[in-house]
């Protein structure tokens, strides 16, 4: 078990340095960053300075290091725009991103498995179809788009919720709900097809054989089974939902990093962008890395792997 966690790890640090590779280079060589910082009617001599006074005159793999030596210590500079330290924004937007992305996650789990286990259960009924077509709306339909159907039913129609901030638990409930929709599909045809797959197993003809009940043999015996790429996946879409709530925080204007990392990229606020780009990359690569060592805990089978 500690080798393949070493060696989970060692993949996770790999890809993580790539992920800083990447993002630092895409933000360099999308143009001049110093022209961009003194804005389109500044003088040569202008960004000349700003050139010189952010280092931008030195080599790239110079900055680059000196970049990531200081982002390891949690220092990403100061935001241009904002005049505050990067950490300082980062903390107060990032517990309202991971507030959303839990409930989120949670909301999505607690629909997709029971309508995972029922589709299986009652394989080409209407209940499969009803469940399979709930999946295949979540999936083409747009997040961006029914987020705006979620506020015109249940804010500017019924009244009954917030458009937009983050004030009070109430604000949470349709940006959780049209985030939760997007990932819940995957979830449940995932549920579904390992239900199929282990509801056929010999040990559940035994288990049905011996006399147990419906209820114990598909939660207890199948389920269990069933579920364990489910937590894989489950971590995956938690990632996803960090970096895809840029879109939704910015329909109800939530303040969290996703908003952050909104304003900041229409401001040219390239150490936030940075920073963000990093922090929703290190979470998701963390995730994964958990999500790994818990399938492995579960099925020694993945160790070898």
């Amino acid at each position: 078990m500690l080798t393949y966690i070493l060696r989970r790890l060692a993949v996770a640090l790999a890809v993580m340095l790539t992920v800083a590779v990447v993002s630092f280079l895409l933000l360099h060589l999308s143009g001049d960053l110093a022209t961009a910082i003194a804005g389109p009617e500044s003088s040569a001599a202008d960004v000349e300075k700003i050139r010189v006074q952010y280092g931008l005159d030195r080599p790239m793999v110079t900055q680059f290091f000196e970049w990531l030596g200081s982002a390891l210590q949690l220092d990403f500079g100061r935001s241009f725009y904002f005049q505050n330290t990067v950490m300082e924004l980062v903390g107060e937007r990032l517990p309202i991103t991971l507030k959303l992305g839990a409930v989120s996650l949670l909301l999505a789990v607690a629909v997709a498995i029971p309508l995972g286990v029922a589709a299986a259960l009652y394989r080409d009924t209407w209940v499969d179809r009803l469940a399979l077509l709930v999946a295949t709306i979540g999936q083409a339909m747009p997040n961006f788009w029914f987020a705006l159907a979620l506020i015109v039913v249940f804010s500017v129609g019924l009244k009954w919720l917030p458009v937009a901030g983050n004030a009070s638990w109430q604000n949470f409930v349709l940006p959780a709900v049209a985030l939760g929709y997007y990932a819940m599909p995957s979830l449940m045809r995932l549920t579904r097809a390992g239900m199929l797959d282990v509801m056929g197993s010999d040990y559940i003809r035994t288990a049905r054989a011996k006399g147990l009940s419906p209820a114990r043999v598909v939660f207890k015996h199948a389920l269990r089974n069933a579920i364990i790429p489910v937590v894989a996946l489950a971590a995956v879409e938690l990632g996803f939902m960090l970096g895809g709530s840029v879109v939704i925080e910015s329909v109800y204007s939530l303040q969290g990093l996703g908003q952050l990392a909104w304003d900041s990229i229409a401001r040219n606020d390239y150490p936030v962008v940075q920073a963000v780009v990093l922090i929703i990359a290190t979470f998701y690569i963390a995730l994964t890395f958990v999500a790994d060592v818990l399938n492995a805990a579960l099925d020694p089978r993945m160790r070898t792997r």
